[in-house]
């Protein structure tokens, strides 16, 4: 899929919040603390944070690297699968925060941990068509593991927001993006429920796994090209080692994957992990660079993008935004104790 007119990255920024949690804290509480500290850590939103708090923050960090007018964006879109309110939007609360409304069309995406790349796409259907200048995109989440869990180990919290506009404006222009879905129902939680249900072992293969390879697989073919000529390629993270087996599988080195899979540091942070890998990926590219981007959604599918970054990064840099790293430096360890507290974990009446 192309657009029919050039379109890419005007702008990006990324939130994390800076508590974390060792995944020993897990193990103390609930397997009798065999897990040693330090395997991985995981970011977890504070008494004050949410969805709508960190995709804000993304958003006004995307805004000041854009250098972009609010009011120009056409539309405001952030997919998320744990936001605040059942019934009221995210972006409409986003889109006022940046001074983007009233005339900016805002909505939420769905789909997993893939609705910040389905709003890209969008996106960049819009601008690709004439429809609007300027269409802002993203994915928010935080974690949502049931206490015990499996996911309780490397859920995190964290967002991301991009830009997306003319070509000839961009830092990174869009070359392609494909899509493979299918239903594939590996991961859910019913209405009701406060924690999603999983399918273990099944969310690899033929879940991840299958569509993930099949979307970028689709786009090497629609590109005439292959892994030799990207110079990063980042992928959907709900773990370390998922990414890394995938891009494996699909030929890329593991020196262009691995300083991307923020997992182990952050945990997997739904709808924003791909999304900020592929910020680490631009704060560290330069032009002419190659990026491959690869998301997964359970239920199930994955969209494939691929990026060229272009002269404009160096200058869309010192105009403003936060870079990924300062936000996984500024780190704070908490016990399971606050961890439970922060997330609401405890009911008291």
């Amino acid at each position: 899929m192309k657009p029919d007119r050039a379109v890419g990255i005007v702008g990006y920024g990324a939130y994390i919040p800076r508590y974390r949690l060792d995944a020993s804290e897990v193990e103390r509480v609930w397997k009798g603390g065999v897990r040693k500290p330090g395997g991985s850590t995981k970011a977890v939103a504070g008494p004050d944070e949410d969805t709508t708090t960190i995709a804000i923050a993304a958003a006004r960090n995307a805004v000041a690297m854009g250098g972009v007018e609010t009011a120009q964006l056409g539309a405001v879109w952030f997919g998320t699968e744990s936001k605040p309110y059942a019934v009221k939007p995210t972006s409409t609360i986003v889109a006022d925060a940046i001074g983007a409304l009233p005339r900016a069309n805002a909505a939420d995406w769905e789909f997993a941990c893939k609705p910040g790349t389905e709003a890209m796409q969008a996106a960049t259907a819009m601008v690709g068509s004439g429809m609007a200048r300027y269409a802002m995109c993203g994915g928010a989440d935080t974690a949502q593991a049931r206490p015990g869990d499996v996911l309780e180990y490397n859920t995190g919290a964290g967002g991301a927001a991009y830009i997306m506009g003319p070509g000839n404006e961009s830092l990174a222009t869009l070359q392609a993006s494909t899509s493979y879905v299918t239903n594939t129902p590996d991961f859910f939680r019913r209405e009701g429920q406060p924690y999603p249900s999983h399918g273990q072992r099944f969310t690899g293969e033929p879940a991840y796994f299958r569509h993930v390879q099949a979307s970028v697989t689709d786009l090497f073919e629609e590109l005439d090209c292959g892994p030799d000529d990207f110079t990063f390629a980042v992928f959907h993270q709900p773990n370390y080692q998922f990414p890394m087996k995938v891009a494996s599988k699909l030929g890329f080195p593991k020196e262009r994957v691995e300083p991307f899979v923020l997992s182990r540091i952050i945990g997997n942070t739904y709808s924003g992990a791909a999304l900020l890998g592929l910020a680490r990926a631009l704060d560290e590219a330069s032009p002419g660079d190659r990026i491959l981007l690869a998301s997964y959604g359970s239920g199930a599918g994955s969209d494939a993008f691929a990026f060229e970054v272009t002269e404009r990064v160096v200058e869309a840099r010192k105009r403003g935004g936060i870079p990924v790293d300062a936000y996984l430096e500024r780190s704070k360890m908490i016990d399971y104790a606050v961890y439970t507290r922060y997330r609401g974990k405890l009911k008291l009446s």
